[in-house]
């Protein structure tokens, strides 16, 4: 049995722009980074299978950095919650050469409820939405020999619909829709230590997402990541983690899109544990804590996130 943990996730850099009005649904993705081959926990050839459960309530509006009660500052919408369920799919796979591939593939499983403001009246609207989200592939290209140092290429696939009604036949926000209908490049960087040098390991990861092809007058915002985490090894099969979590993205673009109520800013912090079940199979657990939390406009955010999951290699 053998397990040893690192992780990181945080998102970085970019700058935002302005636009009219109406608030974000907030719907989000946790976005702990369980990619155990990228941070360098388990080396070598071979095939994995990852599920993880991701938890993510978005019942906190925000304006700027500050929380706001529903309604306190005048939208068309006022956003009330958000609630996600996601069941994550990946299947990653890394030759003997030391390049691999990573394929993703969500099932979003969201609730979303706010009161539309028309002409005097306060109208409840819900939609409930189960359904595939965007997949994404990711090939990893090692740039050094000890195969510690690799560069991220890959896709974001609109495979998720983005044209999800309610019970009333009402269009769905295209922030609240399971996908975003554009195809995004991706392009980032990962180190991680090399696990046998001792129960100590750390990881880092930079990644740029971007709208390369987008559809129905809809792009979302630049997106890109530095991830920083480091783990400690209790025992073979026992680990602890911590991540820093750092997001920036643009605001969105086009007529359908919400310029001035999306684009953020997030430090958070994710403590994690994992097990080891034997020495093909481990389990693992996050929460995601915010530290600084920046919006634009009004936007709903979360308490605290969780995933939970179940990695196994061949």
């Amino acid at each position: 049995m053998k397990i040893i943990l690192s992780s990181a996730i945080a998102s970085s850099v970019l700058l935002l722009a302005a636009g009219p009005a109406a608030a974000s649904c907030g719907a989000a993705f946790c976005t702990v980074n369980t990619d155990w081959q990228a941070q360098g926990t388990w080396g070598g050839a071979g095939a994995k299978f990852d599920l993880r459960y991701e938890f993510v309530d978005q019942d906190r509006p925000m304006a700027g950095s500050d929380r706001v009660s529903v309604g306190q500052v005048s939208r068309h919408h006022d956003e009330v919650s958000t609630l996600n369920r996601n069941l994550v799919l990946g299947y990653s796979y890394n030759t003997q050469a030391g390049w691999g591939i990573n394929v993703q593939m969500p099932w979003v499983s969201r609730s979303h409820y706010h009161v539309h403001n028309h002409h005097g009246a306060k109208i409840a609207q819900r939609w409930n939405i189960d359904g595939p989200g965007d997949a994404r592939i990711t090939f990893n290209l090692p740039l050094t020999k000890q195969d510690n140092l690799n560069l991220l290429l890959g896709l974001k696939l609109p495979t998720g619909r983005s044209t999800v009604t309610n019970n009333d036949n009402a269009l769905a926000e295209r922030t609240l829709q399971p996908g975003t209908g554009s195809t995004d490049t991706l392009f980032g960087l990962a180190y991680h230590s090399t696990p046998n040098a001792g129960p100590h390991g750390w990881f880092a990861q930079a990644m740029w997402q971007h709208a390369t092809a987008v559809r129905n007058s809809y792009r979302p915002g630049d997106q890109v990541g530095i991830d920083l985490g480091w783990r400690y090894a209790f025992n073979h099969d026992f680990s602890a983690t911590v991540q820093a979590n750092w997001q920036i993205r643009a605001r969105d673009e086009g007529r359908n899109a919400e310029p001035a109520d999306s684009g953020s800013r997030f430090l958070k912090l994710s403590p994690g544990l994992v097990y080891a079940l034997d020495r093909d199979t481990q389990l693992y657990g996050f929460v995601q804590l915010p530290v600084y939390s920046h919006v634009n406009g009004v936007q709903l955010t979360s308490g605290k996130n969780i995933a939970l999951g179940i990695s196994q290699r061949f």
